[in-house]
């Protein structure tokens, strides 16, 4: 498809995502839901390239998520600061938090990176459940509606808010397909694939590692701080397992690589989960019992499953006359 026609089709997409909640009757249950569902998305958009593009299963993203929400909670409640003051903090701090996490396990691989990684989340967890600073186990109340007073912008629910989500999932979208494109993230796949043949190349898979955990953790941490206007207080809950589990499920169930993959895995387990709950309990069993399916029976998603149905159906149209072409 010709470039520009494609960039075109990408925009008007992208304009007509803006009023989904609208089409689907508008009220205020709705744009909840799509506001979750964009923060979401754009807090598994974060894992998404450290998972499907580098090939490690980090257990700590809860971690980031955490720092953008906690931080935002800190300079806006504490400090007074404004959303992208806060944002800028939350950025900064998430940073330091990945170099030193990512410096931590630059050797580590697979099995260890995850245990790992995991660790690191149960400490936070434990530091963020007793810490009287960040709240203890009570958090931190007082977060202020979203307001950029020089720009006239003020909101106090969802529907009002849902700009700012629509507009921080679409940065966030672009971010990764930017990065998949970049020498970074064609270097990121090339020691996901095969670490020896980066080597000889000159490719150094430790600074690899550590550049796209600096990419991924912004990503993540913008998605907590967003979280933190929208639910007005944060607690060591952003740190449960459930948002893990969510994260995970959301980048492998439609298919790894897809660019709007992890954005249509949320929306599957969030419409669940607003408007046909079977209740707390269930529907966290109903969430990991899709990460066990997915992962057991549906290496490549669900995307995998209609796959092999486009090319048969590719096959049957090629013209008569012409060999059709044999998958390797």
């Amino acid at each position: 498809m010709n470039h520009g026609i494609k960039t075109i089709l990408l925009a008007v997409l992208a304009i007509a995502g803006f009023f989904v909640p609208t089409l689907l009757g508008g009220s205020g249950a709705v744009y909840a839901a799509c506001v979750l569902i964009a923060i979401f998305a754009v807090m598994s958009y974060g894992l998404d390239i450290v998972v499907s593009d580098l090939g490690e299963v980090s257990l700590a993203h809860t971690v980031f998520f955490a720092v953008g929400a906690y931080t935002t909670a800190l300079l806006s409640a504490s400090a007074g600061f404004g959303p992208i003051l806060s944002l800028v903090g939350a950025i900064l701090i998430v940073l330091l938090v990945a170099a030193a996490l990512g410096f931590v396990t630059l050797k580590l691989r697979e099995f260890v990176f995850s245990l790992v990684t995991y660790a690191v989340a149960v400490v936070a967890a434990t530091i963020a459940q007793n810490w009287e600073f960040l709240g203890g186990s009570d958090g931190l109340r007082g977060i202020p509606a979203f307001e950029v007073s020089w720009l006239g912008f003020t909101a106090r629910n969802d529907q009002e808010l849902w700009p700012v989500a629509y507009l921080l999932l679409i940065v966030a979208i672009y971010l990764v397909s930017a990065f998949r494109r970049s020498k970074l993230g064609q270097a990121a796949m090339m020691v996901h694939l095969n670490q020896r043949l980066a080597v000889t190349s000159g490719v150094d898979p430790q600074r690899i590692r550590l550049q796209v955990f600096l990419v991924s953790a912004p990503i993540t941490a913008s998605a907590g701080w967003l979280y933190a206007y929208q639910r007005a207080y944060i607690s060591a809950d952003v740190l449960e397992t459930y948002f893990l589990i969510l994260m995970l499920t959301a980048v492998v169930v439609m298919g790894r690589r897809l660019l709007l993959g992890p954005l249509l895995g949320v929306a599957l387990i969030q419409l669940q989960e607003k408007f046909f709950s079977f209740g707390g309990y269930v529907d966290k069993i109903i969430l990991g019992s899709v990460l066990i399916v997915t992962l057991a029976f549906l290496p490549n998603g669900l995307f995998g499953i209609v796959s092999p149905l486009r090319n048969l159906f590719t096959r049957r149209a090629a013209p008569v006359g012409k060999p059709i072409p044999e998958r390797s």
